[in-house]
């Protein structure tokens, strides 16, 4: 990863990391520190209605920087799902009518943003440039962030580039294969995050409790089971969420296994709301991914918890934009 570019004095970046439920949005001035950081909540809108938020958030920006005699040099926007290198149109499944929104070109007509580039990045990108610039993957050049939450995602960093893929796609760790069996549920989101997401842990708190013979603990609910049940439910020595955690790690280790053969990263870092509460589990996790992995890799590894935590992806979009302030058209 190269050197950052400073913003030059008097300038400012804004950056947006759009979820699948809320926006973030900030101001990046010299000193790298995300300014006026707000989160919204996107509710219920969808399509136009998403775009129209991140706009607002744009203009209440610039306004800011205005005000404070600051001028807006570049826009980084994270997305939920991929954004075309070169056309900026976004794939997002979780907002409904952007199978292929054209994002950046409606954020690039706004008046507030002429002659300011926009990036728009996926926020697997988005978490490793973040971790890379200012988090626990910071000085590397190979570096993988690795997001647990309702799904899986990996950013992939190597030899200081994202690596995206022929269709952006790349990094959709969620469907890599850790069983020998296929079952039809795979098809929706993979193996690995129907294992061991957020969503795969309740589900497979369910499943166990369903099958126990005789248990009546907090995961026997019928239905509304998230991931912070089965935390809850294992800090309390319950037996099925003791079960689950051991899948899990497990998982997550085979996981990480395949990563650290394939990449061999000097850093994974652990993050999304599972990693969180999960990070207590990273010595097991390192254990098991070192039964699989490729020796010499395994042992150049580091496995860190995020710094950033919930702000990555913003520290990212901010990093984008302020390379694309300093000229480069395709940072990262």
């Amino acid at each position: 990863m190269q050197p950052q570019a400073e913003v030059q004095q008097g300038a400012a970046v804004i950056a947006l990391d759009l979820g699948g439920t809320k926006l973030a949005s900030a101001m990046f001035v010299g000193d790298g520190r995300p300014r006026l950081v707000r989160v919204r909540e996107i509710g219920r809108r969808q399509g136009a209605g998403v775009a129209s938020l991140v706009c607002g958030e744009i203009r209440r920006l610039q306004h800011a920087a205005q005000q404070r005699g600051l001028q807006v040099r570049a826009v980084g926007v994270s997305v939920p799902g991929i954004a075309g290198p070169r056309t900026g149109r976004v794939w997002a499944p979780n907002i409904a009518g952007w199978a292929d929104y054209p994002l950046r070109d409606e954020i690039a007509a706004l008046p507030e943003t002429q002659g300011a580039p926009v990036v728009v990045d996926s926020d697997r990108a988005a978490c490793i440039l973040g971790e890379a610039w200012q988090g626990a993957a910071r000085g590397c050049r190979d570096a993988i962030f690795l997001a647990v939450g309702t799904g899986i995602g990996a950013g992939i960093l190597a030899g200081g580039r994202v690596l995206r893929g022929a269709s952006g796609s790349a990094g959709s760790a969620g469907w890599l294969a850790l069983g020998r069996s296929f079952r039809r549920e795979f098809a929706a989101c993979g193996d690995f995050e129907w294992r061991a997401s957020g969503r795969g842990l309740a589900a497979s708190a369910a499943r166990t409790a369903a099958r126990t013979a005789g248990y009546r603990g907090p995961l026997s609910k019928a239905s509304g089971l998230t991931a912070r049940d089965v935390f809850a439910a294992f800090d309390a020595d319950d037996p099925v969420a003791a079960a689950v955690i051991r899948s899990a790690v497990r998982s997550w280790g085979v996981a990480c296994a395949s990563l650290v053969s394939l990449f061999a990263p000097e850093t994974i870092v652990f993050g999304g709301g599972v990693f969180g509460p999960a990070v207590r589990w990273l010595e097991a996790i390192r254990a098991e991914a070192a039964r699989w992995a490729q020796p010499i890799a395994m042992r150049r590894v580091k496995f860190e918890a995020s710094r950033l935590g919930p702000l990555a992806a913003l520290y990212g979009a901010g990093w984008l934009a302020r390379r694309a302030a300093s000229g480069r058209r395709r940072p990262g």
